[in-house]
């Protein structure tokens, strides 16, 4: 069993698909991370002078009976694969998968500086790779399907002030 994060500015008792107004690593989805304090990131992100309070909501999550019940894909490292896969979901207008839950590392704001050079063909796909693979990156899970939803158990919620 593990423990997801989910990081924001309010209780999430029961998650929900969501839309986002931009594109995203892995698609629209309910997105969670491993790193309680990534999620904590995420929140102080959010708080501003008018929203001092925001939650880390945790859940239990069992991928051994997820992946007995649903498609999910799971990219261990930043590869080819993972970065086409982002890459697509970034910049293709209506992209749709299949997956029902995908893990693997987040593109983070040092991961973003280095995939705007290969955007911008001032590197390589290769050295792309190679450069992510040096970092330390976080992960991200996306849930995808309101039936993998159901596969997340909500634990508690940490408060977290401005």
């Amino acid at each position: 069993m593990k423990v997801l994060y989910h990081g924001g500015l309010e209780v999430i008792t029961s998650p929900e698909i969501r839309t986002p107004n931009r594109t995203l690593d892995f698609g629209a989805g309910f997105y969670l991370t491993t790193s309680e304090n990534q999620a904590r990131d995420w929140v102080a992100r959010r708080l501003r002078n008018d929203i001092t309070t925001g939650f880390v909501n945790c859940y239990d999550f069992s991928i051994s009976d997820a992946c007995k019940d649903l498609n999910v894909k799971i990219f261990e490292a930043p590869t080819e694969e993972w970065l086409d896969f982002v890459m697509s979901n970034r910049r293709i207008v209506g992209f749709e998968h299949d997956y029902d839950v995908v893990a693997g590392p987040v593109a983070n704001d040092r991961v973003y500086t280095a995939f705007s050079l290969y955007e911008a063909g001032t590197i390589s796909k290769d050295i792309l790779i190679h450069e992510l693979k040096t970092y330390r990156l976080v992960d991200q899970y996306l849930f995808h399907t309101d039936r993998a939803l159901e596969f997340l158990k909500f634990k508690s919620a940490i408060t977290i002030e401005k």
